[in-house]
């Protein structure tokens, strides 16, 4: 995590066990807490949900009345399990087949409230210019949670690198490959780990924020990237249920999907991040 961030992610892993443990918070998965009178907390992934959390809270929060505070985190469990237990008030860092996933595995109760941007998943690599040249046998690194590791399944069956059991959904794994030409083989890795096994493996799938946060360039240096027509993966602004009606949240949805901040996601990311509004 970086150093800039204000709440480490050790002091809300821990909060979070504590969360696993003894269900802190309310057990009917009600709001845990009224008081709208702070800051609005938002956990998020530094980029590019912090960069663009911070473009609101330095430009358009004041003149909206909002109070806002933005934790960073570079991981995909804190912020969901600090959200569930109320250490922070939301978050923004991921998409509905994870979230789905998520509430599901760990019986959290968190909600979309808007979608903001896409982060186009891609294969990059440090030793092939292109997807073709991979060559037989070679190591390719995939995310090991169950839906972005099924997402970078279908992005390289959607080129024509694998063929996947027809059907297959957000959970497939490397067992439901039907057809693998070049005989690849997969590392599972921590998400956020992928870009930097780029120099140990021949390949990588990697999400857009981790890419992004490594210099790669999704639009110009991914072997091959997801389309952004019709994706489901677009991210979203989240809150325990119950909260969806807070009025900071209410605020921020509508300062996070204005035309500013769309303006500021197109000039700043140049098609490696997309405005999903």
């Amino acid at each position: 995590m970086r150093n800039t961030a204000k709440l480490t992610t050790a002091v809300l892993a821990a909060g979070a066990l504590t969360f696993g443990l003894a269900a802190c918070g309310s057990e009917n998965g009600s709001a845990g807490s009224t008081d709208t009178s702070g800051p609005l907390v938002v956990a998020a992934s530094p980029t590019p949900h912090a960069e663009i959390l911070n473009y609101v809270k330095d430009n358009l929060a004041k003149k909206a009345g909002l109070d806002l505070e933005v934790k960073e985190f570079t991981d995909y469990v804190t912020p969901n399990t600090a959200t569930e237990d109320g250490s922070v008030d939301a978050n923004y860092f991921q998409n509905q087949p994870y979230l789905d996933d998520f509430n599901k595995k760990n019986g959290t109760h968190i909600v979309p409230v808007v979608t903001v941007h896409l982060e186009p998943l891609g294969l990059y690599s440090h030793t092939v210019k292109s997807a073709d040249a991979l060559k037989s046998g070679a190591t390719v690194a995939v995310p090991n949670d169950s839906v972005n590791e099924a997402r970078a399944l279908k992005l390289l069956a959607a080129n024509g690198i694998i063929t996947l059991k027809d059907g297959v959904g957000n959970e497939a794994t490397p067992a439901d490959i039907t057809k693998n030409p070049k005989n690849l083989k997969f590392k599972e890795l921590e998400a956020a780990q992928t870009p930097r096994s780029l120099d140990d493996v021949d390949a990588a799938v990697i999400n857009g924020n981790y890419a992004i946060e490594a210099d790669l360039s999704p639009a110009e240096d991914a072997l091959v990237l997801e389309s952004a027509t019709d994706n489901p993966y677009g991210n979203f602004l989240a809150v325990k249920d119950g909260n969806e009606d807070d009025p900071r949240v209410k605020k921020l949805a509508k300062l996070l999907t204005s035309d500013e901040v769309k303006k500021f996601i197109e000039d700043k990311y140049d098609g490696s991040v997309i405005p999903s509004f």
